[in-house]
């Protein structure tokens, strides 16, 4: 399913951005390395003209195999997947053989100028840009070595040159050096961006589970004695009963009545208190948990001398803004304004985050004036 682009995430779109990049830049090395080095360089023979036509056939093949390269790469990189080994093989076969061309320019003086190291510049980044997400660092450090090291030897072959074998060796490190930079750290950043959306998604889920904890340990110290003193009361009802004491067994079940009755005013009560939210804690609250999650949060105006339910159902709306700027709306300031007007009170609850704008009435459930992805909540109670 395709996203709109102001639907995503600011991840989500560092991630596209970064996808992207990874896509052109083998396209723009080719154009601006290894086309530029070949053409009219190249001398007006047949012999030239095929190596130079075959090399340019590779590394079109090189850019487009390293297209699905690096994709793959970068899922693996980020958890998603694992590179295909057939991919891998046919990029470095592809590497090698824009290589051996290269040799064969260079040993037939096909290429004019001196140009040749233009396209060997380019020859192994396609490969190397993508292998350098699959494999940790030190290990590609250790195998560009080798590579540089085979890559001077197999020069020494071909045309034994001091300054031809110093230009390879500083080419191909040089090759390695952008692999990491260009590659490598584009994709470390993504994955610390995505940690972070992670860290922050696993703590809002913790702050729920948290307070359903509390709210179960409440009811538990509620029901918990009075459940345990109607079993023990029911049980001795029974027994009473059985033995002909019909009067006590009636005494018993009297109290196990009342103990009841006792009990769901305690759970009425509880579930009271979990149900009303206090106003002014909500906003200092949400000052609190916006800042720390790096969002700036501004919170203007005052619950003093609102009525209680009022105070309750504006305190919920709050409490969900809160809950959805952290969770889906993707911002990076978020204002809370408190109106007490003569003809009632406006809460408006504001962020820079995606999405679209919703309203409600705080004598109805709080939760209307809320939803999910919108950068606006608006609340309204009027006096009577």
């Amino acid at each position: 399913m395709r996203i709109r682009w102001r639907d995503r995430s600011k991840v989500e779109r560092v991630e596209w951005q970064s996808r992207f990049m990874l896509r052109v830049v083998n396209w723009l090395f080719f154009l601006a390395w290894s086309g530029s080095g070949l053409a009219g360089t190249l001398r007006h023979d047949s012999t030239a003209y095929a190596l130079g036509i075959a090399l340019g056939v590779v590394n079109v093949a090189q850019c487009l195999v390293g297209d699905r390269h690096a994709r793959n790469a970068l899922d693996q990189y980020l958890g998603r997947g694992r590179v295909p080994v057939a991919v891998t093989v046919t990029a470095g076969a592809l590497g090698v053989a824009a290589l051996g061309l290269i040799a064969a320019l260079a040993v037939t003086d096909s290429v004019r100028d001196g140009l040749i190291t233009m396209p060997l510049l380019f020859a192994p980044m396609p490969f190397a840009c993508a292998y350098a997400l699959t494999v940790p660092v030190r290990a590609f450090v250790r195998q560009a070595g080798v590579g540089v090291v085979v890559g001077v030897a197999a020069t020494a072959v071909v045309r034994p040159s001091v300054a031809g074998l110093v230009v390879v060796g500083m080419l191909l490190a040089l090759c390695a050096g952008l692999a990491l930079v260009c590659f490598r750290c584009s994709a470390w950043n993504l994955s610390v961006m995505w940690e972070s959306e992670r860290a922050r998604e696993v703590e809002a889920r913790l702050a729920v589970a948290e307070e359903r904890l509390r709210f179960g340990r409440d009811l538990h110290d509620v029901m918990g004695r009075n459940l345990a003193v109607v079993a023990l009361k029911s049980e001795l009802a029974v027994q009473l009963a059985r033995r002909g004491r019909t009067e006590d067994a009636v005494a018993q079940m009297t109290e196990v009545q009342r103990i009841a009755q006792e009990s769901q005013k305690e759970v009425r009560a509880v579930v009271r208190g979990y149900r009303e939210a206090d106003l002014g804690a909500e906003l200092a609250g949400a000052q609190g948990v916006l800042g720390a999650a790096g969002i700036e949060c501004a919170v203007t105006g005052s619950a003093a001398g609102l009525p209680g339910e009022v105070q309750s159902a504006l305190g919920w709306v709050v409490r969900e803004a809160t809950t959805n700027v952290l969770r889906h709306g993707d911002a990076t300031s978020c204002r809370v304004e408190l109106t007490n007007g003569a003809d009632g009170v406006t809460l408006t609850v504001e962020n820079d985050g995606a999405g679209g704008a919703g309203a409600g009435d705080a004598r109805g459930r709080a939760s209307r004036a809320c939803g999910n992805d919108w950068p606006r909540w608006a609340a309204h109670w009027r006096r009577a």
